[in-house]
């Protein structure tokens, strides 16, 4: 479970990127974080793992986030970033995914039957010795993934899961996250694969919370996202249902 009480970030020019949010993701649960650009989803994800400072608490099962428990909290919420590339760093894409598990002092037997899971989970065997300046767009997208997967975090965060990939990579990508059983928060400008994705929407508005609510609703209402300067499914004419 993930929760967020009053949670606010200002930056040193005193922009405000967090206003005094407040949510809860329950176990298990998967909600999109929509909003324009600047609306503070980045901010939000990235206040949660203690990467830029904020005030307020937040909760992962139960631990409260402060700065003397940053590697505990990052246990528990995994961040897939929107450039794959911030996450594949390393000769291989094996070399990326132990990097974690190996900083942690885990033995190479562990290390690999982990990798092994994560890369058959994944369907991305075929990966494991291939360097990222190699492989597609989709596939940087997978082996990021599994760098975050492979530390069995129990919260994921995803900044623009969507970024740079073509349909085929979408479908694949949409397909292995509803798969996934970790509570989730996905932020995101892919209101289609929002939908696809989360039941349950929350709608940012310069930095604070504008709506929450069941995605089949909130991202058809035309007045609302209107309001947010985003462009409601509905708008389109499209179905999800």
């Amino acid at each position: 479970m993930l929760k967020i009480e009053k949670l606010s970030v200002r930056y040193p020019d005193q922009t405000i990127g967090i206003d005094n949010v407040s949510l809860c993701a329950k176990e298990g649960e998967s909600v999109a974080l929509i909003g324009a650009n600047g609306a503070g989803k980045t901010s939000l994800i990235m206040a949660l793992v203690g990467v830029i400072p904020s005030n307020g608490n937040v909760f992962a099962d139960n631990v409260k986030l402060n700065k003397d428990n940053l590697n505990e909290i990052r246990n528990k919420i995994g961040v897939v970033f929107q450039n794959p590339d911030d996450q594949l760093f390393m000769p291989t894409i094996y070399d990326n995914i132990a990097f974690g598990l190996r900083n942690m002092g885990m033995n190479e037997l562990e290390i690999n039957a982990r990798i092994e899971t994560c890369l058959s989970l994944l369907n991305i065997k075929h990966l494991r010795n291939k360097t990222a300046l190699k492989i597609s767009g989709g596939e940087k997208r997978m082996a990021a993934l599994a760098t975050v997967l492979v530390m069995e975090p129990s919260i994921m965060l995803f900044d623009e899961p969507t970024a740079f990939l073509d349909p085929k990579a979408r479908r694949i990508l949409l397909s292995v996250l509803n798969g996934l059983q970790h509570t989730k928060i996905i932020a995101t400008h892919d209101l289609m694969f929002a939908a696809e994705t989360c039941k349950r929407s929350v709608l940012l508005k310069d930095g604070s919370v504008f709506a929450d609510g069941p995605s089949k609703e909130l991202l058809y209402d035309v007045q609302l996202m209107d309001k947010c300067g985003v462009e409601a499914i509905g708008a389109c004419g499209r179905e999800i249902y």
